[in-house]
């Protein structure tokens, strides 16, 4: 006989279960569903759920929420696959209570037949009628469950997180950057991210600008992965040791940073694996090898791996294995190169079976392709995204595109990555060179996104010449030579990201991105969104006001409007007055309604960050 009990329209959940949602350890995850039964029989509700390796289910009760709508929280406290479902069952103890009481309320008098099935129910002799009112629940009967659902923890790092990327060789190599350690950490950054760190190839190495000749001293490409020195497990000679390295990486996590690896599955033509394994690689006709593309971009110095190889099994090992290696070296973050451009099904198989031996990995897709595929990826494993943040300038954009990335089940898994530049991308926006536009990025991107990150010192520097009229790359690009960083120049933004930085560490409401909403403005060139804090409690030195933004996409000209708030959205809908305080100049306004006044200078602040509370 089917249950006659229904539990129905579980969240969260992502495409209808067959994937995992995404928390972290220390999230509350609230879990709700739909029960009910033909009848009249009263109701009860747990939730049970059981971490990485337990044995036992863990149950906590669910709340009524009325409409048939229960909910209950449970909090991870280790990183894994999680799993969770929903039980209802009938409590005839309190099906009975609701007769008996309707009964007496309606001005039964004769109720002795109730009182004697009370006994017979509680196992009494005899009950009186205020007894068996207030007798507790006992047995439960018509236990039904859900289906089991899973949901995959990481680390609070996989949720938030400022990261910072630049390339070693610049730096003096391995030493260099770890010399530089104490003041990554003082601007706030959370990850400092490498670039392929690994040996180089010289067949066809690229030049200054791209060129296609290198001179003697030109160190080519970090992308163009492999030389006689070793390939994706080596690292170039010219940055140090894999002592070297492993001492960086140990040095960061001391000032509470984690280096970020490069994983580009890609080779120069002088990678070991051509000679080892020329099975993994196409070749033409004629026995040469296509070089790689990505139309107008051609990759001379990189041949591609070839997926649909009948010795795929082999290459997905050592590509997994390769992961192992810099694992043991520390690292257990990874920015993946292109992931996109690679079968999902290998990804969703390498992503298992790296996080079942270290559930703590994360994983960043650089895969700057249309939603769907980026979703997908998402669903499948990887723990973060880059996002189109970079072109989306124009308030309507923004708006638009957070709309569709965190639209229905989406906010349950994808966690989109904010980068307003990377040695691929520097916009046209940024290529005006006003300082204002900079911090405007910057102030957008770490405010929107939870995680968020800049290629640092052409940011901080406001570097912004291409390398041609209409390009996006960088004149002079690091990803081709060396480079020379004056971290003193008067005009760096370094105060101002250590500022912002400081006010994503304090305030909650910017340490995840569920609660993102867009409020209005008279004037379109005004962007205004607000976040709140999460409802589970907050550790001491963290501030649990909501957190309104407020940006003037107009970098040349003041503009001012009045922004019309949705002060429900905000949780501040019956206060009369409110306080808000901006986080970035120090300036106090006292608001009352639901429509304000608002006006930025760019040239002096082209935004606002304000927290908000009750005033007085």
């Amino acid at each position: 006989m089917a249950p006659r009990i229904q539990i129905q329209n579980i969240t969260p959940l992502v495409d209808c279960g067959r994937y995992p949602v995404k928390a972290c350890v220390g999230d509350e995850v609230r879990v709700e569903a739909t029960i009910f039964r033909d009848g009249h029989e009263v109701l009860g509700a747990a939730l049970r759920t059981k971490g990485p390796g337990a044995t036992r289910w863990r149950e906590t009760p669910m709340d009524d929420l009325g409409n048939d709508r229960w909910a209950a929280s449970f909090a991870p406290d280790s990183c894994g696959r999680w799993s969770y479902r929903v039980e209802g069952w009938v409590d005839p103890v309190r099906s009975f209570q609701w007769e008996l009481r309707r009964k007496v309320e309606g001005g039964q008098k004769d109720l002795s037949s109730e009182l004697e099935e009370a006994a017979l129910l509680l196992a009494r002799e005899q009950v009186t009628v205020d007894e068996a009112l207030e007798a507790e629940p006992g047995e439960r009967l018509e236990r039904t469950a859900s289906e089991t659902l899973r949901a995959d923890v990481d680390t609070p790092l996989a949720r938030f997180g400022a990261w910072y990327e630049l390339f070693p060789r610049s730096w003096g190599g391995f030493e260099g950057v770890e010399a530089q350690l104490a003041r990554f950490s003082e601007l706030g950054f959370d990850v400092l991210y490498l670039p392929p760190v690994h040996p180089i190839g010289r067949t066809n190495r690229k030049g200054p600008n791209n060129t296609l000749t290198a001179g003697p001293d030109d160190p080519g490409s970090p992308w163009a992965i492999g030389a006689e020195e070793g390939g994706h497990t080596a690292v170039n000679p010219e940055l140090g040791t894999l002592e070297d390295f492993e001492r960086l990486v140990a040095a960061a996590r001391k000032q509470g940073i984690e280096v970020a690896l490069d994983y580009a599955i890609q080779c120069s033509p002088d990678h070991p694996w051509l000679k080892e394994h020329p099975e993994w690689f196409h070749r033409r006709p004629d026995g040469t090898l296509k070089y790689a593309e990505n139309p107008p971009k051609r990759y001379q110095d990189i041949v591609p791996l070839a997926f649909d190889t009948p010795a795929w099994a082999s290459l997905w090992e050592a590509l997994a294995d390769t992961i192992r290696v810099w694992r043991r070296l520390g690292v257990r973050t990874f920015r993946v190169d292109n992931p996109h451009t690679k079968p999902l099904a290998f990804w969703e198989w390498a992503i298992a079976e790296l996080k079942r031996e270290d559930p703590g990995l994360i994983f960043l897709a650089e895969a700057f392709a249309h939603p769907e595929l980026m979703l997908e990826l998402s669903r499948l494993g990887f723990t973060q995204s880059y996002t189109h943040f970079p072109w989306q300038r124009a308030p309507w954009q923004l708006r638009d595109y957070y709309a569709q990335m965190l639209r229905g089940d989406e906010v349950e898994h994808f966690r989109g990555a904010a980068w307003p530049n990377t040695p691929d991308i520097l916009t046209a926006e940024l290529q005006g060179g006003l300082r204002q536009t900079f911090l405007a990025r910057l102030i957008l991107a770490a405010t929107l996104n939870a995680t968020y990150g800049i290629y640092g010192p052409p940011f901080e520097l406001l570097q912004h010449e291409p390398v041609r009229e209409g390009s996006e790359e960088y004149l002079d690009s690091e990803k081709y030579q060396l480079r020379s960083w004056q971290l003193d120049d008067p005009r760096s933004l370094a105060r101002e990201i250590r500022l912002v930085n400081e006010i994503r560490r304090t305030h909650r409401a910017l340490h995840h991105d569920r609660s993102l909403v867009f409020h209005g403005s008279d004037d379109e060139a005004f962007v205004v969104y607000s976040k709140l804090a999460p409802e589970w409690p907050a550790s001491d030195g963290f501030s649990d006001d909501p957190i309104l933004v407020v940006v003037n996409t107009d970098h040349a000209n003041t503009r001012e409007t009045i922004i019309h708030l949705d002060l429900i959205a905000l949780g501040l809908d019956d206060v009369a007055a409110i306080e808000a305080h901006d986080l970035l100049t120090g300036a106090t306004y006292i608001w009352r309604g639901w429509h304000h006044y608002v006006r930025l200078d760019p040239w002096e602040m082209p935004a606002h960050v304000f927290a908000l509370r009750p005033a007085g």
